[in-house]
């Protein structure tokens, strides 16, 4: 296998800065370039792939991997003399997010989400309770199914109860987050709508695809796997430019 010359060295380098520079947290990045002297004097790259682990990103958000393959670009010739990569035109690719239940539950309980499950109303018969969602757990047992437990405290009667529910996730229809639907209950509870919805609007704020976005990197859903413990997203990718580091 050819070894990469100084060029691609110092380009992937440079890319792995940039990308770095857009993250809160990086266990591990690399962006693996692959092209030849003559294409990268003619302004082409033969493909990018980037691989990264542990990466934190918007809202405390981390996800295991993260995986984004391209085809063919063309970049400027001028600025890759100089260790740059600047696309001359858009590129799309391919790309894969893999989340553990762990991280997804971390950004539940995030200062971030937190605040928006406080001070929920809820109607009780003929007057209103307010309603504090906390310590929420977020389990990933089986194929295709979502389970969501959390503390719901009652601020007039000072009382705390249990929520919990499981549902089935899948892609939003705007393609870019994870829905859940065919919410179950356990047997003979049930719950006020706001605190569902709540607790729904938050995992699809939470597991919205712009959270991934890096500067010039926007990413759309279209396959949502669920294996026990982890979460894979499957987006399209689209690439208008390579972060800078600046």
């Amino acid at each position: 296998m050819n070894q990469p010359d100084l060029g691609e060295q110092a380009i992937s380098k440079a890319a792995e800065i940039g990308l770095s520079s857009q993250l809160d947290e990086a266990e591990n990045l690399e962006v693996d370039l692959r092209t030849n002297p003559l294409d990268l004097m003619q302004g082409k790259l033969q493909s990018v792939e980037v691989e990264g682990e542990g990466l934190v990103m918007k809202k405390d958000l981390r996800a295991e991997e993260l995986k984004i393959q391209t085809n063919e670009i063309g970049i400027n010739t001028v600025k890759a003399a100089f260790g740059n990569i600047e696309l001359t035109r858009p590129t799309d690719a391919k790309a894969q997010i893999v989340l553990n239940e762990a991280d997804i539950e971390r950004a539940f309980n995030s200062e971030y989400v937190k605040q928006k499950l406080q001070n929920l109303q809820i109607k009780s018969e003929d007057h209103s309770l307010t309603a504090n969602i906390n310590q929420v757990k977020f389990v990933l047992p089986e194929a295709r199914k979502v389970s969501l437990e959390a503390n719901l405290e009652i601020a007039e009667t000072e009382t705390t109860e249990k929520i919990a529910f499981s549902a089935v996730p899948r892609v939003s229809a705007d393609g870019y987050s994870v829905a859940l639907e065919e919410i179950q209950y356990p047997k003979d509870q049930n719950y006020a709508s706001e605190l569902t919805s709540a607790l729904l609007d938050s995992v699809s704020e939470i597991l919205d695809l712009r959270n991934f976005d890096l500067k010039e990197i926007s990413l759309n859903l279209n396959k949502l796997e669920v294996q026990p413990g982890k979460m894979i997203l499957v987006a399209d990718a689209r690439i208008e430019n390579f972060p800078d580091g600046n």
